[in-house]
């Protein structure tokens, strides 16, 4: 066998010994550098201007980049400089604004300490004012004199339809009953009753009496008579020295009765039973304007023997009421001067019998018993009644001066909404004597007012004035923020009342007695009570239709509502309403407003329930009544049993148990022969189910008596039923419902 591999050694070798020889020419050539032939000189010339171009490109080269270098710490200085002149700056300008807002804040600590000083200085000159004010007021109590005496303030009280108003008409020999709306007495009036007046009324019975009357007169405060007007009332009540309290002899003690008797006993009230109607009993013989014991004298025994058993049912309900009672002319002087025995007076509002004893009976209970409460005093004590508008004079406000003075000129402090103003009083009116100040008729100007006296008060800006608040006159000697607390301290209760709601109608009232009137029938008296959102006083506008416009935005359109007690509409405000969906309801009485938006509400709650029963299904369970099977498919008929729930026409039925098989819906309930649209809890019925969607669906085959059907519970039905048929489902059908929300996985 040949062997390759030593071959190719020897060419190698060759190849090396090739190269050397190779270096040899080239030597040869030249290359050498030790050949004698080639000049040093030579070569190092050409080298080194080669060098110098090499070295000066080098240096060329180095500068440019020193100088671009150079460059580059120059921009690098310069940004570096300018970021600490930046910050130099944004240092000063700190500084000086932490020089500015220290110099603020210490002109804010000073102007705070001034106002704290000026505060303190105020609060103690505001206080001295008090002491000083409380001193003379002391001092002013201790002037007092039997001698002395004002107006007992009398209030007339009682259940609606009474006849209060008539009583005092009689009295006063006008009538104001006409000018009423219903015949109920809307607003507090006032009537003063002059000393002649009164000794002209009872100089019959005074011929037997003998009785010396030292009053100066008599102020009558008409309170309105029925329990909405509590609050009116309760303004009566506290600013009354006696009251009469105006019972029906034909029906006894009423609701309103017995509240106006413990309104009374409460505030320690001293009263007089009127026993009113007393001409009603059988055969009356008519007797005008008699004392009532000379009519009875007059009257055949029948009439009598009723009269007895009328007051004697009277003294009884009375006694049950916690009140001892008696015939005045039957009273010994013992019960004269026992604090809790009440005087009884059969009177007549019609023909004026036992008016003359109510006139001098109270006339005796204020110089009898109140003398101490009715002696004048120089201390202000006024109440506001009503502000109203009058026709020439602008603004006015009815006050109730009952003690101290009322000048021309005075400055006073009223009590509004938006805290206390001070106006001067430019005038002071009063009806002419015995005339009520709400029946128009001629005013009487005077440069002075003693209580106790209903007065007419001109003045500028008087227009947010509110009822049932004080007025004080800032004197010479007084403070004048310290008269301005005073007059707002009752203010805080009377907001109380005034607090509104978020979702409710818009009320809009004549005065603020009617106003407070109202909220609290809307509130405390209706059941639901009605919610209110906005309140307002005098005519209704355009921007109150507005304001209340917003409720249909909420998805409260029943509440986009104005409610507007006997106050004008106008004719623009009227017409934007229809075209907003807002509705007016009007009316003199309070009654009839809540009546009209009662039936509105009922009516409105039927359409939606119209509306929603297609959607709203009610909860229930039934079982099938196997032995009471009719049909068995199209229409199934079977006799079932309600186990939990209610049944309703058009309850779609399922059976949960076989995947919630659709059985279909309830198109009649029967029960003894007899369709009816509802089953409750416990009844068994015949019902027809119909399904349209599979009428093949048939009783024994898909489904039997071993399975309970179900009502089919939506979301949607279960919404329908919250909102339009709370009130007639049960505690037990709303666990029912729940129950049937996890059998359905509703959320």
């Amino acid at each position: 066998e040949p062997e390759p591999e030593p071959e190719p050694e020897p060419e190698k070798v060759e190849e090396k010994e090739e190269e050397p020889q190779k270096d040899d020419d080239d030597d040869e050539s030249g290359g050498d550098w030790d050949d004698d032939n080639s000049s040093g000189a030579e070569w190092d010339a050409d080298s080194d201007s080669d060098n110098d171009d090499k070295f000066d490109a080098l240096a060329a080269k180095l500068n440019k980049v020193k100088l671009e270098n150079s460059e580059e710490e120059d921009l690098i200085a310069l940004e570096k400089k300018k970021e600490q002149e930046r910050l130099r700056q944004i240092g000063i300008e700190r500084a000086e604004r932490e020089r500015i807002e220290a110099e603020r804040q210490a002109e804010l600590m000073a102007e705070q300490a001034e106002a704290d000083r000026q505060k303190r200085m105020a609060a103690a000159k505001r206080e001295e004012g008090k002491k000083k004010r409380l001193e003379q007021e002391k001092a002013n109590l201790a002037a007092r004199t039997r001698d002395d005496l004002r107006c007992p303030i009398v209030v007339i009280m009682g259940h609606v339809d009474t006849g209060k108003t008539k009583l005092l008409d009689k009295i006063r020999k006008t009538n104001v009953q006409e000018g009423e709306a219903g015949g109920i007495t809307q607003q507090i009036g006032a009537t003063f009753f002059e000393k002649k007046t009164l000794e002209h009324q009872t100089a019959k019975l005074n011929e037997t009496e003998n009785f010396e009357l030292t009053v100066p007169g008599m102020l009558v405060i008409d309170t309105p008579g029925h329990e909405s007007f509590t609050n009116l009332r309760s303004r009566g009540s506290s600013l009354c020295d006696v009251a009469i309290l105006v019972v029906d002899l034909m029906h006894g003690l009423e609701q309103q009765t017995i509240e106006s008797l413990n309104m009374l006993r409460k505030r320690g009230t001293p009263f007089v039973v009127a026993l009113n109607k007393v001409d009603r009993c059988y055969a009356w013989k008519t007797c005008k304007d008699m004392p009532i014991r000379d009519a009875l004298k007059e009257q055949p025994e029948g009439t009598l023997d009723e009269f007895r058993s009328r007051s004697s049912d009277a003294k009884l309900q009375l006694q049950e009421q916690g009140v001892n009672s008696n015939i005045y002319w039957e009273m010994g002087d013992d019960d004269w001067m026992s604090s809790d025995f009440v005087p009884l007076v059969p009177t007549s509002a019609i023909s004026g019998e036992g008016v003359q004893d109510i006139l001098l009976l109270l006339c005796q209970i204020a110089q009898r018993k109140l003398w101490k409460q009715i002696m004048w005093c120089a201390n202000l004590q006024c109440t506001v009644l009503e502000v109203k508008a009058i026709d020439g004079l602008g603004m006015t406000v009815d006050c109730l001066v009952v003690n101290g003075y009322l000048r021309e000129g005075d400055k006073a402090v009223f009590c509004t909404l938006d805290g206390p103003i001070v106006a001067e009083i430019r005038g002071l009116l009063t009806p002419p004597p015995s005339r009520e100040m709400r029946i128009k008729s001629e005013y009487i100007h005077h440069k002075e007012i003693k209580g106790a006296l209903g007065v007419k008060v001109i003045g500028n800006g008087l227009e947010k004035v509110m009822a049932g608040t004080p007025v004080m006159i800032v004197g010479p000697d007084d403070e004048e923020e310290d008269i301005k607390a005073e007059v707002m301290s009752d203010l805080t209760s009377l907001q109380d009342k005034l607090s509104t709601d978020k979702k409710g109608v818009m009320v809009q009232a004549s005065t603020l007695g009617a106003l407070e009137a109202l909220l609290q029938f809307l509130r405390e008296e209706t059941n639901p009570p009605i919610p209110v959102s906005n309140i307002g006083i005098g005519t209704v506008h355009k921007r109150d239709v507005t304001r209340i416009s917003i409720m249909n935005e909420k998805g409260c359109p029943e509440f986009a509502t104005i409610l507007a007690f006997d106050v004008p509409i106008e004719r623009d405000a009227r017409e934007y309403a229809n075209e907003v969906g807002v509705r007016i309801f009007t009316a003199d009485i309070i009654y009839h407003l809540f009546d009209q938006f009662t039936r509105f509400m009922e009516e409105l709650t039927e359409r939606r329930q119209q509306e929603a029963a297609a959607i709203a299904v009610f909860p229930s369970i039934i079982k099938i009544l196997p032995q009471h099977v009719f049909n068995q498919k199209d229409p199934i008929i079977v006799g079932v049993e309600i186990v939990e729930g209610i049944l309703k026409v058009g309850t779609p039925l399922c059976v949960p148990a076989l995947g919630g098989l659709n059985v279909g819906k309830v198109t009649s309930i029967e029960s003894n022969g007899r369709e009816q649209d509802t089953a409750r809890k416990g009844n068994s019925v015949a019902i027809k189910i119909v399904n349209e969607s599979n009428p093949n669906i048939t009783y024994g085959r898909q489904f039997d008596s071993s399975h309970s059907l179900y009502s089919t519970l939506s979301r949607a039905s279960i919404d329908a039923l919250k909102e339009n048929f709370k009130e007639k489902l049960e505690k037990e059908d709303w666990r029912l419902v729940v129950k049937l929300k996890k059998v359905f996985n509703i959320i």
